[in-house]
């Protein structure tokens, strides 16, 4: 399966996989959130530490109730914990908590030791993280991936993280497949972030695999960020700067957004720009990180996703109102990008906003 270069995303929406909160919140009648534990560790990023609360603090369910319960917690007994700036975090909770989450999120620390040096956790790590229960889901911001690696989570699968820390992480765990280039990763029931912002492209990412795309934009739209992000953290790494005279591809993208259910080539895209194809593809991939092709693939099948949860519009009218032509076209596009098809999406996320 090709790997997207702002998420690589492997079985994302199974039907076992894509209903986790699905059976959290809505398989038995007792109402019931979805409970997403923080670790904190000294030396956290006080920006990393508060953006799960940010994004799984915002989802309500039709009931004004929300879908998620979040709360912090430490290795330690409750108390202060360290972070790196200049004041400590008052957390509430001890590694205890950790037995009782459906998710479990590991933001970045400065202070991880071993865990950094050597690729080996702590005693106090080790007994803190044996509490999570079996079948727990997994997540990590920026470095806190070292820790998740450290306790074996990682072993033979693939992960990311800061791609200034990617070749030291690779070196530590060979036995980790490390994709520098994407924003995260999500492998089912471990999921993985790069640097500090792609951890907001991550939380709504499990936002909109929990409860569908409209609860996702929700958060984001209220965050005033954008849904998910083009292209991966290639463009950020340092490089010598464009020249500002020099054109850009954003009117575009902007032009093919407006008619993605029109037949777009790349030369149509081209000549928005008033470029030649080979100029316009080299600058769309130094601006958005991706090929054009790919790019508007995920904008169609994000459209067909929209669709899919918010319409009773058939198969074929979804595909040919996002852009795929036919249903058929459709199903292999978000069999490729999702892990499932349109009829199992649908299912799923209706299903969702009936039982909310």
């Amino acid at each position: 399966m090709s790997v997207d270069q702002a998420m690589h995303v492997d079985g994302a929406l199974p039907v076992d996989r894509a209903t986790h909160a699905d059976r959290a919140v809505h398989a038995t009648e007792e109402y019931r959130p979805h409970r997403v534990a923080v670790l904190a560790l000294d030396g956290l990023l006080p920006f990393e530490l508060g953006i799960p609360h940010r994004v799984f603090g915002r989802p309500r369910d039709a009931r004004g109730r929300p879908l998620y319960e979040v709360f912090t917690c430490s290795v330690r007994p409750p108390g202060p914990v360290e972070t790196d700036a200049d004041f400590a975090v008052q957390v509430p909770h001890g590694p205890e908590a950790l037995a009782r989450a459906d998710t479990v999120i590991v933001p970045a620390s400065y202070e991880l030791g071993p865990v950094f040096e050597e690729g080996r956790l702590t005693e106090e790590l080790a007994a803190a993280l044996a509490r999570i229960r079996p079948g727990t889901r997994l997540a990590s911001i920026c470095t806190g991936v070292y820790v998740l690696a450290a306790a074996g989570y990682l072993d033979g699968r693939p992960a990311t993280t800061h791609w200034a820390e990617a070749e030291h992480f690779q070196r530590l765990f060979p036995r980790i497949e490390v994709d520098a280039d994407v924003l995260f990763i999500d492998d089912g029931d471990v999921l993985t972030s790069a640097g500090v912002a792609a951890g907001i492209d991550l939380c709504l990412h499990m936002v909109r695999r929990d409860f569908g795309t409209a609860v996702a934009n929700d958060v984001a739209r209220r965050m005033v960020v954008p849904p998910h992000r083009d292209g991966g953290q290639a463009q950020y790494i340092e490089r010598p700067v464009p020249d500002p005279q020099l054109a850009t591809t954003t009117g575009a993208r902007a032009w093919a957004l407006a008619r993605l259910h029109e037949p777009i080539q790349l030369r149509d895209l081209a000549e928005q720009e008033a470029m030649s194809v080979r100029t316009f593809t080299r600058r769309f991939r130094e601006e958005v990180g991706v090929s054009p092709g790919q790019w508007l693939s995920r904008q169609r099948v994000e459209r067909a996703r929209q669709l899919l949860e918010s319409t009773d519009l058939s198969m074929d009218q979804v595909a040919r109102t996002s852009g795929f032509g036919t249903a058929q076209s459709m199903r292999q596009h978000m069999q490729q990008a999702l892990g499932v098809t349109p009829t199992a999406y649908r299912r799923t996320f209706r299903a969702l906003a009936v039982d909310a």
